[in-house]
């Protein structure tokens, strides 16, 4: 069961344009496959956030982080995850992050 949600989020500032988004929407599932469910994104002015659902969102964001490496774009990234439904969430990257992962 797909039991987390795994929330990317990209600062808007570290993008050139969002233009990006369908091709990563589309090498995440390639790469990913039946591991997650891709739920779709939301853009803000400050940042662009990329939702999923899985049942391992370490692992799944392990993978994915490879993509994300890939296209060059995991410097400006942050992620995290939440039962769904819930409210708190809990940093996966950066790494030593202490900053508190919310949502707009």
């Amino acid at each position: 069961m797909m039991d987390y949600q795994l929330v990317i989020k990209f600062w808007r500032k570290s993008l050139a344009d969002e233009a990006f988004l369908a091709t990563l929407e589309s090498e995440l599932k390639d790469a990913l496959g039946d591991a997650v469910e891709l739920e779709g994104h939301d853009v803000s002015p400050k940042e662009i956030n990329l939702f999923m659902l899985t049942s391992d969102p370490r692992h799944s964001f392990r993978r994915a982080r490879d993509v994300l490496e890939r296209l060059g774009v995991v410097q400006g990234v942050s992620a995290a995850y939440r039962l769904v439904g819930g409210a708190r969430f809990t940093s996966i990257w950066p790494l030593r992050n202490t900053r508190k992962f919310t949502l707009p």
